[in-house]
């Protein structure tokens, strides 16, 4: 048989093999994060038929090539464009997230970690970020138990950011307080028999809302002297029940102000510093909300175990001349809101930033650090397997996974929500691609026809 025949049938099958390539990366136009192949032929095998030779200086005879004849063509390589980035696809999905840069994303099916660049994703019945088309879940790393406003970056795991632990945030108690405004002596509300009356709201240990009542009065005008009372203690959410039932000899017992065993101080306001700075004559700019935790409610056996103390800044109050009104006002936290004191608070919604910092936000204001994506990026990433699904695994030139992966701002990369990276195959390429292809493929064909013709031919010679 002829090798141009063989050799002609090898070009045929390489050529297949192109086409198959170009028809899998058409038929992914629109996979999300799918890579495009492209194919390298090689020679395949040569036959010689005489070797070379040297020159020979005795007889002055030149040198002689080789000779030898090629027998067709094989598949050389088959490579993925696997860090040519695709378009992206706006989603609004928050958890469809684009990845930029060389890294990829870590999922694992319960056994192994792969690897992926499509970021389709969902949050399943218990709370874990998983991939959309098959349900491996997304790995990462969870709050440092010891301060959960830090990540602790060790091996990663599926990160179950909506757990029941994250659906609500704990209350916490109010401890700070600011009086600010301007307290203005010719006021009528401060020289009346009740004086003027300002609420403190402020939350107890389990979240549960008070309001403290407080009178100021002018007690001295020359000496810009006020006092200020604690009158009562409402619950907010009973209806506005007092809880001392508007005894003063109850409230005493419950709880202090200004001192231990009193509800009210005094106020001066001292022009030098422009300030209330003395309180009780002691130079000191705050004063407590003290309460008694031992005091126990009769009526409902309730203790006072659940309050914490409420620290009051007078330090921004001031004394002017402000036509008769009083600006005065009592608020929960400091000038920074800090100790202001929240709820219970229930999730709202989820964030991630773009270093893969998942945060949850609550209904009382709260945010709160759930786990941070993790990735992972090769030395070689074109040496990575492909294993359907858009998912990836390592091999020995890929280089391998430690386990515990990085940030994805460490090779300059990021992560972008409400958005996919879309397929990076380039239509125009492949169709031409696809022409040369089918013209190599018939070129090949040829070969063989060709060949059977001459063959034809010397089977004619015995007639």
């Amino acid at each position: 048989m002829m090798r141009s025949m063989y050799a002609g049938v090898a070009g045929l099958r390489t050529h297949q093999t192109k086409m198959d390539v170009i028809g899998n990366n058409i038929a992914n136009v629109n996979t999300v994060g799918y890579k495009s192949m492209n194919i390298t032929f090689q020679e395949l095998l040569y036959q010689t038929t005489s070797s070379a030779s040297g020159p020979d200086n005795a007889t002055g005879r030149a040198g002689i090539n080789a000779k030898q004849i090629g027998l067709g063509v094989t598949t050389g390589a088959i490579n993925t464009q696997i860090t040519t980035p695709g378009a992206s696809q706006t989603t609004g999905n928050p958890f469809d997230i684009r990845i930029t840069g060389d890294s990829f994303f870590i999922v694992s099916d319960g056994v192994s970690n792969y690897f992926t660049k499509a970021g389709a994703f969902y949050v399943d019945s218990a709370g874990t970020l998983a991939m959309t088309t098959n349900g491996y879940t997304v790995m990462g790393w969870k709050p440092d138990p010891n301060d959960p406003s830090i990540i602790r970056q060790d091996t990663v795991e599926p990160l179950q950011i909506m757990s029941a632990e994250n659906l609500t945030v704990p209350p916490t108690p109010t401890t700070l307080a600011t009086a600010s405004g301007i307290i203005d002596v010719n006021n009528a509300s401060l020289n009346s028999d009740d004086g003027a009356i300002y609420n403190l709201n402020f939350y107890d240990n389990m979240g549960y809302k008070y309001i403290a009542k407080f009178s100021v009065k002018a007690v001295n005008k020359a000496t810009r002297e006020f006092s200020i009372e604690l009158t009562d203690i409402l619950n907010a959410g009973d209806k506005g029940r007092s809880i001392c039932n508007g005894d003063p000899d109850v409230l005493r017992q419950m709880v202090s102000f200004g001192g231990e065993g009193q509800l009210s101080t005094t106020l001066k306001y001292d022009q030098d510093e422009g300030t209330f700075e003395y309180i009780m004559g002691e130079g000191i700019k705050s004063t407590m909300l003290s309460f008694n935790p031992d005091y126990t409610d009769p009526a409902t056996g309730e203790t006072m175990g659940h309050f914490s103390d409420v620290e009051i800044d007078f330090s921004t109050t001031n004394n002017f001349d402000n036509n008769g009104t009083s600006t005065f006002g009592l608020d929960s936290g400091d000038l920074k809101n800090n100790g202001a004191g929240k709820q219970m608070g229930n999730m709202i919604g989820i964030s991630i930033s773009n270093n893969g910092e998942i945060y949850g936000t609550y209904d009382n204001g709260d945010k709160k650090l759930l786990g941070q994506i993790a990735v992972a990026s090769f030395s070689n990433a074109s040496g990575l397997q492909k294993e359907g699904e858009n998912l990836y695994s390592e091999t020995m030139n890929s280089g391998r996974f430690d386990g515990i992966g990085q940030v994805v701002t460490a090779d300059g990369g990021g992560m972008t929500t409400g958005v996919l990276e879309m397929s990076n195959v380039d239509l125009s390429l492949e169709f031409t691609e696809m022409i040369t292809t089918q013209r190599g493929f018939q070129a090949n064909s040829r070969i063989i026809t060709t060949s059977d013709s001459i063959l034809e031919e010397l089977v004619n010679l015995k007639r």
